[in-house]
């Protein structure tokens, strides 16, 4: 997840907008990590990083994709949130849900503000990057090891989702997976595989509204400068349309599948980042 970047102003071409759309869209929602990828595969191919118009509109794919993808959970938790507020009771699930995805959503928030230069120094070290990639592949393990996974997400309460919040804050830093690091924590707490992939991709919502958000301010201020408008255009739809499919792809496999699939992928992606920022 990469929310925190600095002011940058450079044009992409159609190619690499849909490249690097596809990647964000495929790797935001689906436990690799997509602010990792942002870094490795720009570095592969020699491409400067891309200018902040285009970081916006890509997170902007991934949060239509979320939205479109949960629009009637995003509603009835609304509904729910508004009818706790009139009575100052949690009256039902919904509201409870709503609550709780507000309570994850402080650490990332929190981190965000302190730790933004310090987390920005890690998007130039490409082993680094490697290594967290290596981190990532480790929580999905030993969460699926250790999980119960037999918790509804109605009994998500104020502790367990500041610990997925947590985790969620964690992967700020590029090369953890956000979902990774959320899933792997609901797993940890008890909760089942789409269970806990379905409050990861909830709590996703509010982070990707604040990352794109802080990047639209920054933007107004530099202005777009000669960012193409086409490859926006095409940056935001190979985010949102893959971001949307991926959605539906991992909550199909996890009814029944485990992570070990995406712990090896990282696996395999961190010793060879590590091994080529080595050689470079």
């Amino acid at each position: 997840m990469s929310i925190l970047r600095k002011v940058r102003s450079r044009e992409v071409n159609l190619f690499e907008a849909l490249v690097v759309g596809l990647v964000q869209g495929l790797t935001e929602f689906v436990p690799v990590s997509s602010s990792g990828h942002l870094v490795v595969v720009p570095w592969l191919f020699g491409w400067p990083e891309p200018g902040l118009a285009f970081d916006t509109v890509v997170h902007l794919g991934t949060l239509v994709a979320v939205l479109a993808f949960f629009a009637g959970d995003f509603v009835a938790l609304g509904r729910g949130w508004l009818r706790s507020v009139r009575t100052r009771t949690l009256p039902d699930d919904d509201a409870r849900v709503a609550w709780m995805l507000i309570v994850g959503t402080v650490p990332a928030a929190v981190a965000g503000v302190l730790l933004a230069d310090w987390f920005e120094q890690m998007f130039s070290q490409p082993a680094l990057v490697g290594g967290f990639f290596i981190v990532t592949a480790a929580l999905l393990l030993v969460a699926e090891r250790l999980g119960r996974q037999n918790r509804e997400l109605a009994t998500v309460g104020i502790v367990a989702a500041l610990f997925i919040g947590s985790a969620q804050a964690l992967a700020i830093c590029p090369g953890i997976s956000r979902s990774g690091a959320t899933i792997a924590a609901g797993l940890a707490i008890g909760l089942a595989r789409p269970v806990a992939a379905r409050f990861s991709f909830l709590l996703s919502a509010p982070i990707i509204l604040a990352a794109a958000g802080s990047q639209a301010l920054a933007l107004a201020d530099v202005g777009l400068g000669g960012s193409q408008l086409s490859a926006l255009v095409v940056g935001f739809g190979a985010a949102a349309i893959s971001g949307y499919l991926c959605i539906g792809f991992l909550l199909r496999y996890l009814q029944a599948r485990g992570l070990h699939v995406f712990a090896g992928y990282c696996l395999v992606v961190g010793l060879a980042t590590i091994l080529l920022a080595t050689l470079a």
